[in-house]
């Protein structure tokens, strides 16, 4: 008897969980047809969790670990714009690291995403990598 109120039990969910397949898929359509990242809407993006681990040793001041965190995120897979941002916070560890030419390089692959990118004013106002983005987006 246990058995058969088990199997029910099973049958019961899967049918639930089948009701469940065709709205999300229908969802899932609708999104692609309107040009939606459905890999990022759905958190398929395996760097996820290193960008923002990342971006938190950035802002705690901890460059070095920042840096490796921002490149696994970049190298696991992310969404354009949080590749963007992954080069551009890379760039600015760069920058103030000395490292000049690794900063063009990270701006560069930002740019290269998002020819379009502007930094924030007070990012676009620092002395160290502010003239470097602005050489690098005017092609120089």
């Amino acid at each position: 008897m246990r058995w058969i109120a088990l199997s029910a039990a099973v049958s019961g969910t899967l049918l639930v969980a089948g009701c469940q397949t065709e709205p999300m898929r229908a969802m899932r359509a609708d999104l692609e047809s309107a040009g939606t990242d459905i890999k990022g809407f759905f958190g398929g993006y395996k760097g996820n969790a290193a960008l923002a681990a990342g971006l938190r040793q950035y802002e705690d001041g901890n460059y070095g670990e920042a840096a490796k965190q921002l490149q696994a995120a970049i190298d696991k897979g992310l969404a354009s714009a949080d590749r963007v941002n992954a080069h551009k916070h890379l760039a600015f560890i760069h920058c103030i690291s000395g490292r000049t030419t690794a900063c063009r390089d990270e701006f560069r692959k930002a740019l290269a995403i998002n020819p379009g990118l502007q930094l924030s004013p007070a990012e676009a106002g620092h002395p160290t990598w502010g003239p470097v983005f602005r050489s690098v987006k005017a092609g120089r």
